[in-house]
């Protein structure tokens, strides 16, 4: 099968020939239809998120596709489901094994999902990382609900995803971004303000503030015991006040996906119900490459997702 593979650290992927992978116990074979090109993966190839699986290794996780074949013991789901994964950092491609660039890759029977009917590949994808890790944050760890404040800081992938999962269950976002010219879509999609810079949001007594960079400022926003939940990975290590966090008891929590199929699928059906939809570009098998080249170059507003379909 075709996959992009990654030899050293450093380095870039490459297109190769390798052989398709055989599902275990407990495992399906994956046909990858879409595949979502993700921050962290950057990250990888930089050195700058450790990898735990030996070089050289085909990343790549956010995957929607078919069931092309199931291992021992797999029951339940048959070649031909039209699936995805909930992903987490111990069981996932492209994190704990080969992953989804590529034309098949192994996954999880247990974590698998079924995906709606006409669900959007691309979407599914997506839903898998940018749509789960937001859910993990926002309500999952966040405790987000009806009537309450939430800022969200930054309108990345996550954080335009977060920002609609918040609304969705009721809540009133505003955020802050310096790109202007996200202004209108996270508007568009509920956002009731936006300002470029959290420090204008310093006092506005919300109930949450999540994602992002900028942790003290979200710390210095939200309400005495207020929950900051940080999700994004934009930089490896900041500063806080500890006066800030310590005098008003404030919640400081890190947020990843777990791997509940019961998440992944609340996502999808926010997804279906038309609440939340991932800002993505699909580009093709081939632009894997230079689709990563452009997420290192902080050129991509979103996410990109390669179908193998076209």
């Amino acid at each position: 099968m075709r996959a992009w593979v990654l030899e050293q650290v450093h380095g870039t992927v490459t297109e190769t020939e390798v052989d398709t992978p055989t599902p275990g116990p407990g495992q399906v074979l994956l046909k990858i239809v879409a595949s979502g090109l993700c921050h962290s993966d950057v990250g990888y190839m930089e050195g700058v998120i450790p990898l735990t699986i030996p070089l050289p290794v085909i990343l790549g996780h956010e995957a929607s596709g078919t069931i092309a074949a199931v291992g021992e013991g797999v029951t339940g789901w048959a070649v031909g489901d039209a699936v995805a994964s909930a992903i987490s950092p111990d069981d996932a491609p492209g994190v704990s094994r080969d992953g989804a660039y590529a034309e098949y890759t192994i996954v999880s029977a247990a974590k698998l999902v079924r995906l709606p009917e006409g669900m959007d590949w691309s979407q599914a994808a997506a839903a898998t990382d940018a749509g789960l890790t937001s859910y993990t944050g926002v309500v999952v760890y966040g405790q987000v609900g009806a009537g309450d404040r939430v800022g969200i800081v930054g309108l990345g992938g996550l954080g335009m995803t977060g920002a609609q999962i918040a609304i969705a269950q009721g809540a009133t976002v505003v955020a802050a971004e310096p790109r202007e010219a996200l202004w209108e879509t996270a508007k568009a999609h509920g956002v009731s303000e936006v300002v470029a810079d959290v420090e204008e949001l310093e006092g506005r007594d919300l109930d949450f503030a999540g994602f992002g960079t900028t942790t003290s400022g979200a710390i210095r926003a939200v309400k005495t015991r207020g929950r900051v939940v940080l999700v994004g990975l934009g930089r490896s290590e900041w500063t806080i006040n500890s006066i800030d966090l310590v005098s008003r008891a404030i919640d400081l929590q890190g947020a990843t996906v777990a791997g509940v199929p019961e998440h992944l699928e609340a996502v999808l059906a926010l997804m279906g119900d038309g609440r939340v939809t991932v800002a993505a570009e699909e580009i093709g098998f081939a632009d894997i490459a230079e689709g990563l080249g452009r997420l290192q170059r902080g050129e991509v507003n979103g996410r990109l997702v390669a179908r193998l379909d076209r």
